[in-house]
């Protein structure tokens, strides 16, 4: 622990607690009121700092290195607009269940609402997407005020992992002056070994929580739910679970299941069997052919709900469909709204149970009959060579190598991707920001991934979410990251271009209004920052581009 004065004393054993809970990364914006807590976390041994301007890029940063690592990342901003503009990212953090935990530092109670500058209301500014909120308060050196600090730690890490629901966490600290490392070592007047050093090694507190196996009853009731249905399908999407593969696979195997996946299930490829897995059910959902053979009498739902509006609609058509959704982490993701059950239990062991006791199916006629549809799909689709964006998503994938992230916007690029990327022997990792939906902070957010994680990155986004997060390129310029950023630039915002304002507004107005070209292309914009571009215009030219070493933005012009 720091002893310079109290302020440092009382950051750095914060910084210390969460060091020995497990955080690694934390992500510095500068100011002067958050200088305490900056200094503590950057004179931390056991944690990393990346430093950058823009609150709202880093946050993403943020994001996307707790997504990808499964650890908690620490933010620090200063105080004023510059928590204001976590929101973006605390929002998404909230819905994909991404733990983050904010330190923002505030102006004390004596200059709020009194006009001294850099002063907002700080306190519960992110409102119920937090998990926890705490003014931090007192900040004295002393014993009560260094174990308020370490406790304080503790508790936010427990939050932001999962007490019960990962997610944000927000400390608020009125920072007094001095906020300069001003020596001041007789302000530090704790005595006590916990106070000054907490418990070593350990943390000061220790939550252990996990999902709870399913319990006899609940196998029960999902076999009574499924007595009588021969047509059983399971549905994969998004979660982060690795090890869910090889027990969803038996399972569908063992109940004659067509397993259809999206790619952020982590089910779609890897090493597993992947001979039951659909992937083009968005094409065959989407079809006029009769569909009554294909519909299922009863679900399995892992993860969250698939993009596919086709898939959705069927479910929510299907009232009498058995639907059973394993959730543990206790989300509600269940838009269709006629779940029969919801389990919060551990997926992989909740799937290996269902494999050793429900009854087995007699055959596999159902997931013949959706492999069937599906080759049906793959031959109409094989193409003729053009630069399309079926064509880029499957590039891609067929590029990337075992271990490496692929690190997908919303919009037209995640919709392209559930639709067109095939099964494959690699492991890779498909991340995504699909809690909110939106389509800021994606490069940021590939970028933290290759971050904190070291691995091998693609991060996909279109034109105008390239656009949205050009502050990205600031946190990446200098920075030896292998990541690719593939940047699809059809000229707007295309996915406009399926919804009703296309046919009701003139063209003038939809260009406008909806479509928004850019007028500076990628490649300019990446040179700003002193990063390489390339601009492909043919399959081999993109798989060339993808097969190079980061950081490099690779910008596709699709054709139509």
């Amino acid at each position: 622990m720091d002893r310079t004065n109290s302020n440092l004393a009382f950051c750095s054993a914060m910084a210390e607690e969460l060091s020995r809970c497990g955080v690694q990364l934390a992500v510095i914006s500068p100011g002067s009121r958050s200088t305490p807590l900056a200094l503590a976390f950057e004179r931390e041994p056991g944690i990393e700092t990346f430093v950058g301007v823009d609150e709202r890029a880093c946050s993403f940063l943020a994001l996307g290195a707790a997504q990808a690592s499964s650890t908690p990342v620490v933010l620090i901003c200063t105080s004023g607009t510059a928590s204001a503009n976590y929101h973006p990212a605390v929002a998404e953090a909230d819905l994909s269940a991404v733990p983050l935990i904010l330190l923002t530092a505030d102006r004390p109670p004596e200059l709020r609402d009194v006009g001294a500058g850099q002063a907002i209301d700080q306190i519960k500014m992110f409102g119920d997407a937090v998990r926890l909120f705490v003014e931090v308060g007192d900040h004295r050196a002393d014993d009560p005020g260094l174990i308020h600090s370490r406790s304080l730690a503790c508790r936010a890490f427990s939050a932001s992992t999962g007490d019960p629901r990962p997610g944000p966490v927000q400390l608020n600290l009125g920072l007094r002056e001095p906020l300069a490392p001003v020596p001041d070592p007789a302000s530090v007047v704790a005595s006590s070994t916990l106070a000054l050093e907490g418990r070593g090694d350990r943390p000061l507190t220790e939550v252990i929580s996990k999902p709870a196996d399913p319990a006899d009853p609940d196998i029960q009731r999902v076999s009574s739910l499924l007595q009588g249905r021969a047509r059983v399908m399971i549905i994969a999407g998004r979660q982060l679970d690795t090890g869910v593969a090889e027990p969803a696979c038996r399972l569908a195997e063992h109940l004659g299941a067509p397993l259809l996946a999206e790619p952020t299930s982590q089910l779609r490829s890897g090493p597993h069997d992947t001979g039951r897995v659909i992937w083009r059910y968005d094409s065959i959902l989407g079809s006029d052919e009769a569909l009554e053979p294909l519909t299922p009498e009863a679900v399995i739902r892992i993860g969250e709900m698939p993009t596919s509006k086709a898939l959705r609609k069927m479910l929510s058509e299907a009232p009498d469909c058995v639907q059973i959704v394993v959730d543990p982490s206790g989300g509600w993701h269940e838009p269709s709204r006629i779940a029969d059950l919801i389990l919060r239990s551990d997926t992989g062991s909740t799937l290996e149970r269902f494999a050793a006791t429900l009854p087995a199916a007699p055959d596999d006629a159902f997931v013949r009959q959706w492999l069937a549809a599906q080759d049906g799909t793959i031959g109409a689709d094989r193409g003729d060579g053009r630069l399309d964006r079926a064509a880029i998503h499957r590039a891609i994938h067929r590029t990337a190598k075992d271990g490496e992230i692929i690190y997908t916007a919303s919009s037209l690029a995640i919709r392209d991707q559930e639709a067109e990327a095939p099964p494959g022997p690699q492991a890779l990792t498909y991340l995504a920001n699909r809690g909110a939906n939106g389509i800021d902070g994606l490069v940021s957010s590939g970028i933290g991934a290759a971050l904190a994680t070291g691995k091998r990155t693609t991060a996909v986004t279109g034109d105008v979410g390239f656009r949205h997060d050009v502050g990205a390129l600031d946190l990446l310029a200098g920075l030896d990251l292998d990541i690719r950023i593939v940047v699809v630039n059809d000229g707007g915002g295309r996915i406009f271009e399926r919804l009703p304002q296309k046919d009701s507004m003139s063209p003038e107005e939809f260009d406008r209004l909806m479509l928004t070209p850019g007028s500076v292309e990628p490649s300019v914009l990446a040179a700003t920052w002193g990063i390489p571009a390339t601009r492909v215009d043919d399959i081999d030219a993109l798989v060339e581009a993808l097969e190079h070493p980061g950081p490099l933005v690779v910008e596709v012009c699709p054709d139509h």
